[in-house]
């Protein structure tokens, strides 16, 4: 050991930082000659109880030269931070924190203005959110030895709404209902089977697609689309809009189409007026007001029979029953009533009769070019080319008698169900006018002249007109 005037901590000084994660050393009241070996150095860091982390190398460097360590506080060792633990975290299916409505860009770069919208659909049993628990952490080490704890992450946890559950463990949260995912105040999660609109449907809520039932509480403007899985209630008017539903559409202000509102339903649909609109429904049509040039196919029946109950102009079709109060106008405009036969099949039959016709002109093409080419065969004049073409269209022509076969199966099928027409009829509670056309299954009978009160059913092969009771 050297031999000095004062204790060896007169001359250096250890020092520990106050979270104990570092010790420093420093050279003071040292003279130009002032030695000192590494293991004077260890054994004074020792009777300052430093134990972890030491830097021996640095140490080593300062017994060879401490005079250029004078007068500088040297971190000598280092503990280990704790590293807190992760806090738990909530991921969702869906991003909810949208602060503005922005348009749909399209893939061109184009913006759909009508897209600005978008319902969080989910169906029962569906994923919604999941739930990462938080972790422990890991613990450090400070330079005096002492165990530094970490703190644990904190745990995230779902705040459940309305039509909501999560699982035993609570690391899953699912929808109890098909509906809309809303996010409300305090951040709680909640399923609503209705989306509601307080006003207008217009570029500020755009097209409408939802798992559930839609209510508008205003007008549906033109060019919008809404669909929804369940009903549509509009308490305004509809334009020339396209409204789908799986249940039933509710229209309180009518329906002004511009020959381009579209309404299908898989229920019922219910509205005060229609005109110049296309309404296919697979159940019942009620209107209290009017039917105006309009396309209608209803599965069941056509009820028009408020206080003014009138059908003018346009076609209408309904597998079972149309009434309504007044049927066509004083002016004789064309009325067409179709009952006794799904609208579809009674379509499906215009369709292929077109086709028919049009397979027997093809028909027709192809025997006389076979013709020619028989005659040109006899006559020995047939090229390789020529008998390569006989040899397609005999094939063609075959083709063609079968599928023109089956067509007139399919025609033979729907004509059967045409004449089952005996419980179909067409109710009128007040006048049907000249220009009116009754079909019942596949039977016509043209009105002439205004009759009153009138009712016509399908008998024995005829449309019969009797008494409205």
């Amino acid at each position: 050991m050297l031999e000095r005037n004062m204790p060896l901590d007169y001359y250096i000084n250890i020092s520990v930082s106050d979270n104990k994660l570092s010790a420093s050393l420093l050279i003071t009241n040292a003279e130009a000659d002032f030695k000192v070996t590494i293991g004077e150095l260890e054994d004074l860091i020792q009777k300052n109880h430093i134990v972890h982390g030491l830097n021996i190398p640095l140490l080593a460097q300062i017994a060879a030269d401490p005079k250029s360590f004078y007068h500088q506080k040297v971190v000598i060792a280092t503990g280990t931070k704790p590293v807190d633990g992760q806090n738990g975290s909530i991921k969702y299916i869906f991003v909810f924190d949208e602060d503005e409505k922005k348009p749909l860009e399209l893939d061109d770069g184009r913006v759909n203005y009508k897209e600005v919208v978008t319902l969080h659909n989910v169906r029962k049993g569906q994923l919604i959110g999941q739930r990462s628990l938080a972790t422990e952490g890991t613990p450090g080490r400070a330079v005096t030895g002492e165990t530094q704890f970490a703190k644990a992450g904190k745990e995230a946890r779902f705040k459940l709404g309305k039509n909501v559950i999560a699982d035993a463990e609570q690391r899953a949260l699912y929808s109890a209902i098909d509906g809309m995912v809303v996010r409300t105040d305090r951040d709680k999660i909640n399923v609503f089977p209705v989306y509601e609109v307080n006003g207008d449907v217009d570029y500020n809520i755009g097209n409408i697609d939802f798992i559930g039932t839609v209510v508008i509480r205003g007008n549906v403007l033109p060019g919008f689309k809404i669909r929804a899985a369940g009903d549509i209630r509009v308490t305004g008017g509809v334009e020339a809009a396209e409204l789908e539903a799986e249940g039933s559409v509710e229209i309180n202000a009518g329906i002004v189409g511009q020959n381009k509102a579209h309404i299908k339903a898989g229920k019922n649909v219910k509205s005060s007026f229609i005109q110049d609109a296309t309404i296919e429904v697979a159940g019942e049509l009620l209107v209290s007001q009017s039917i105006m040039h309009s396309t209608i196919r209803a599965g069941k029946a056509v009820v028009c029979s408020g206080s003014k109950g009138l059908i003018v102009g346009g076609t209408i079709q309904a597998g079972e029953r149309v009434t309504a109060r007044t049927i066509g106008n004083t002016m004789s405009t064309a009325t067409v009533v179709e009952v006794g036969v799904l609208p579809e099949l009674r379509n499906e039959m215009i369709t292929l009769r077109n086709q028919l016709r049009v397979y027997m002109e093809n028909m027709d093409k192809t025997d006389k070019a076979l013709t020619l080419l028989d005659s040109l065969a006899a006559a020995g004049q047939l090229t390789p080319d020529k008998v390569a073409m006989r040899i397609k269209l005999n094939h063609t022509k075959k083709q063609a008698i079968e599928e023109q076969n089956a067509v007139k199966d399919r025609i033979f099928e729907i004509e059967k169900s045409l004449e089952d027409s005996e419980k179909a009829k067409v109710e009128v509670l007040s006048t049907v006018y000249g220009g009116t056309k009754i079909v019942i299954g596949r039977y016509t009978k043209f009105i002439k002249d205004p009759t009153n009160r009138m009712t016509f059913r399908l008998s024995e092969g005829d449309i019969t007109m009797s008494a409205y009771v």
